[in-house]
């Protein structure tokens, strides 16, 4: 057997979104998989090869818990900056199952992807790209695409820092008022709709009360570099998943302008890092057979 599997990154939360909505992006990790007479051997290159190696990386973890043995040689390959909120570890966790043939295609790397990373929002954009809503229902993962209008594309500001999920989640308060979260459910409304047609796309649509002030500790540039970009033309902006990246939504024709923009506002703020300028990942992840 020798494959190779291909996942998309993904942009969660959408602002109001929590835990809940999630867009595939245009930037791409590889798994390819071989098995071998004997022994594991991982290789990895790109993004986040500095990091586990062997047994330890996530996508031994997950390609040897699925084909029940350990004989593999894995190559890595990943474009998705790590620990930035840009759902790298689920698009790893999906590309190394489908990689290792997991059953029920898409569906099955989404499931692994969801056990592993503990987001199924990311987990579902990776698998199945696009625009996505997932949640828990009896304590299993459950995903449905919806409308993106293709006239989309996006602009990520990426810092020089790294933020682990569980650090970003400890910050947030264990209860909200009720005032916020009704204002979430219907900023989501609005951003949903506005997804499905930029052009009814408010600005307002990506705000959130339920989590984006509370990083903004991790991240102090945060509110000035949400109100930059929409000063610079974003549709709207929030924050990537758990951070510290921060997303602006675009049509594909502004987006190398507002780019722009967000390099000089970087620099402006002396904030380290760069600017990333993708479309949306449309078609999930991918399998091609190699022998």
């Amino acid at each position: 057997m020798h494959r190779l599997a291909r996942a998309p990154a993904s942009s969660a939360n959408l602002g109001p979104g929590f835990d809940t909505l999630a867009v595939a992006l245009g930037l791409f990790i590889e798994v390819e998989l071989r098995e071998r007479p004997q022994g594991l051997l991982v290789e990895a290159e790109g993004e986040g090869a500095d990091l586990a190696t062997g047994a330890s990386h996530l996508a031994a973890q997950v390609a040897c818990k699925v084909l029940g043995h350990d004989r593999l040689g894995l190559r890595i390959r990943s474009e998705i900056p790590v620990a930035r909120g840009l759902g790298s570890s689920a698009a790893l966790a999906v590309a190394a199952a489908a990689a290792a043939g997991v059953e029920e295609g898409a569906v099955g790397a989404f499931r692994w992807g969801a056990a592993i990373d503990g987001h199924p929002e990311n987990a579902a954009a990776s698998a199945f790209g696009g625009l996505v809503t997932a949640a828990l229902v009896d304590d299993q993962p459950v995903a449905r695409s919806l409308r993106l209008d293709p006239e989309l594309s996006f602009v990520v500001v990426v810092p020089d820092l790294r933020l682990s999920t569980p650090a970003a989640r400890d910050i947030l308060p264990e209860s909200v008022p009720y005032e916020d979260a009704v204002f979430n459910l219907g900023r989501m409304g609005l951003l949903v709709a506005g997804l499905a047609d930029h052009r009814g796309l408010l600005a307002t649509a990506g705000d959130d009360r339920l989590h984006q002030q509370a990083r903004s500790v991790l991240l102090p540039e945060a509110p000035a570099i949400l109100a930059g970009l929409r000063d610079a033309g974003a549709l709207t902006s929030c924050w990537s998943g758990a951070g510290p990246s921060i997303l602006a939504m675009s049509t594909r024709e502004r987006a190398p302008a507002l780019a722009e923009s967000a390099r000089q506002l970087m620099s402006s703020l002396e904030l380290s890092g760069q600017v990333l300028e993708v479309p949306p990942g449309l078609r999930g992840v991918e399998v091609y057979d190699l022998d």
